[in-house]
């Protein structure tokens, strides 16, 4: 339940972990309550980015940044129809916006879509504690919802956990759509929206395909009747194990040998389609800061992040699947995590990080480049 408010910044308000701390503050947009699994993003700005993703349904995003709201918001940058996040955690919220592209306040913008927030945080120590002892269940409350806090604390308990939830069909569309190419038409992409953004499919219009989004319960015929040149499969929240039905797609579509590219979930799934297992990372990676080698070219390039499964495959040597030869193409240079892979003996790979990154950074842009090459070998 939340109710939208203005001046809700004079609203006490509590963050409470499902460890017993809590971090009290001031209410930031609507006031009320809100659960969801407390995460920290890193990215020094594109905060209009991060709430639009919808691979944020159902997480309380950290920012760590100590100001946030200095751009305002605009009406060009959401990455989807609406905010996907259950909750805003903030140290400094900005009083004043200050962008010749802003419309109106990102407090003005929480409110209006009823989104919980808490400002006045020690982001700082609040992180530190989430690195420590890994991402975990929160709520925020604030207004008629701030009781007891052992009465909190049981609410927060009883949430369901993020591992074994399934959420991709939650915020993919339920209608097919195309995204024209920009200039002249060169393939046709069939994109299974597991939770989209929209930067996305752009990205890939800007190289003159056109593309098909589909609803996350495309059927392989429904995919072919496009008559792809590729198929892609995109970023999501949620479980990875719980997502049987894209797995079996994507099966199909590597039986058919056709081009295919995945990021963030469509990595995990091309992942359990070879035959790897996933998992859930303590904290996982969230923000636009994150190192990864690119192990083709050698190249590190920093880059853009926001999953809290990875896939577990090794680094170290080439795998044998049932679509043949596979290794692991990228890798994090934080923690080794695995960050790609690539067949070796048909036209598919998939990358677990986001190459659209419209907030920046743009040093894996080149992705988008690579998934034409291998469409153009195959017509060839």
């Amino acid at each position: 339940m939340t109710t939208s408010t203005r001046g809700a910044g004079r609203v006490p308000a509590v963050l409470v972990l499902e460890d017993g701390r809590t971090f009290r503050g001031r209410a930031y947009g609507a006031v009320g309550e809100t659960f969801g699994e407390a995460v920290f993003s890193t990215g020094m700005t594109g905060y209009q980015e991060t709430l639009t993703d919808p691979s944020y349904d159902r997480q309380i995003v950290v920012a760590t940044a100590p100001q946030i709201g200095n751009t305002g918001w605009n009406d060009e940058d959401d990455e989807s129809r609406r905010i996907w996040v259950s909750g805003y955690v903030v140290r400094d919220p900005s009083r004043v916006p200050s962008n010749w592209r802003a419309r109106r306040s990102l407090d003005d913008e929480l409110v209006a879509q009823g989104v919980v927030g808490i400002s006045g945080v020690d982001t700082r120590a609040l992180t530190r504690h989430l690195r420590e002892r890994g991402s975990m269940r929160a709520g925020i409350f604030s207004g008629e919802q701030l009781t007891a806090e052992p009465d909190l604390l049981a609410r927060v308990q009883a949430q369901p956990h993020m591992k074994g939830t399934s959420l991709y069909e939650e915020v993919a569309t339920r209608e097919a759509y195309v995204v024209p190419a920009v200039g002249g038409k060169r393939f046709t992409v069939a994109a299974i929206d597991l939770g989209i953004k929209g930067m996305t499919p752009y990205r890939m219009a800007e190289r003159g395909i056109e593309v098909h989004v589909l609803p996350a319960t495309a059927t392989e015929d429904e995919v072919y009747a496009v008559a792809p040149d590729g198929v892609f499969f995109s970023n999501g929240p949620g479980d990875p194990a719980t997502a049987d039905g894209p797995v079996a797609l994507m099966t199909a579509v590597l039986r058919r040998r056709t081009p295919l590219f995945g990021i963030c979930f469509g990595n995990q799934i091309l992942g359990r389609a070879l035959g790897f297992g996933t998992y859930k990372l303590k904290y996982g990676h969230r923000g636009i800061n994150q190192p990864v080698q690119d192990r083709t070219t050698g190249k590190v390039e920093v880059t853009a992040h926001n999953h809290g499964f990875a896939v577990d495959a090794p680094l170290d040597t080439v795998s044998e699947t049932p679509f043949g030869r596979a290794e692991v193409s990228h890798v994090c240079l934080n923690d080794d995590v695995v960050e790609g892979l690539r067949l070796l003996d048909q036209p598919a790979f998939s990358v677990q990080y986001h190459p659209e990154a419209a907030a920046g950074p743009h040093d894996a842009a080149y992705l988008f480049d690579r998934f034409v090459t291998l469409m153009e070998g195959q017509r060839a």
